[in-house]
This record gives C-alpha cells, structure tokens and sequence, in this order.
C-alpha cells in the first residue's frame, strides 16, 4: 500500500480543540488496512483530564474497538511531538509508527527531554518520523499561545 499522510485529519481535530479553547493538538489513528479508527483533539480542560491529550483519547478509543490492549500494525499521526506519558501508552499499546509534525523540546519524549522510546525499559520502539506538516502545526500553536498572552 502507498504511503498517505492523514496529518490533514489531525491538524482538523487540532483546529477543533483550539476553538474549543484546548491546546492544539490532533491525533488519529490509521489501521493496518489504512481506516481511520479514532480521531481527536485534546481534551484535557472539558473533561477535567490531565490525561485527555489526544494521543491518549485515541488510543484508549481504538483499544476499546479492537477489545485489546494492543494495537499491532497501526499507525498513529499526532500534530505536536508526544510527550513522555503519551510516548509510554504508544509504547505500550505497540503502535507500529508514528508521525508528528512540530517538534516540542520544552515537554516532547519522542525526540526531547525523556526520549521514552530509546530506553532500555521501553517495551516497544515504534519507527518515528518527525516534520509531518510541521509549519502548519507550529503556527496552530503560536497562534493559540499568542492569544493567550
């Protein structure tokens, strides 16, 4: 199967948790068949969650679906670097890929700071590509953030 970028998707669901006054951040989840499986934004205000980002609300949505804490051959397209509590569920959950588009060096685990995946006691390593729609991503941020101050 060619290769398709769905960060469209996740930059849309980055756009939805802004206007809902969330940090910008949008993830999907892509099967081994390349279906979109679960999609979201974060939500981590709405629903009183630190753990609402949207790595995590697809994960635990795809999870559910497949009835397994496992998600073998999928791939997951996030709009900002994961951070270390996002890295572990990826890890976890053993997600085949993953692809972001900003990097975070303030509070990223990926390719900054806690980098979970090179860790000895990383369960799983999935392959990682970073700059996925990176400009697109970083200007959703830096607007929502300009907004606030």
């Amino acid at each position: 199967m060619p290769f398709r970028s769905h960060m469209d998707v996740a930059l849309q669901e980055a756009r939805a948790a802004a206007a809902r006054g969330e940090v910008p951040v949008g993830a999907v989840l892509i099967s081994p068949t390349g279906d979109i499986v679960a999609q979201a934004g974060n939500r981590t205000r709405e629903l009183s969650d630190p753990t609402a980002h949207a790595e995590m609300l697809v994960i635990r949505e795809a999870c559910a679906a497949a009835g397994s804490e496992r998600l073998p051959d999928h791939d997951l397209y996030v709009t900002l670097e994961p951070c270390a509590m996002c890295a572990a569920a990826i890890a976890a959950a053993r997600i085949r890929r993953v692809y972001f588009g900003a990097a975070d060096p303030k509070s990223g685990g990926v390719a900054h700071g806690a980098c979970v995946f090179s860790h000895p006691q990383a369960h799983h390593t999935p392959e990682v590509y970073e700059g996925l729609s990176a400009a697109a991503a970083e200007q959703l941020l830096k607007d929502f953030f300009a907004g606030r101050r």
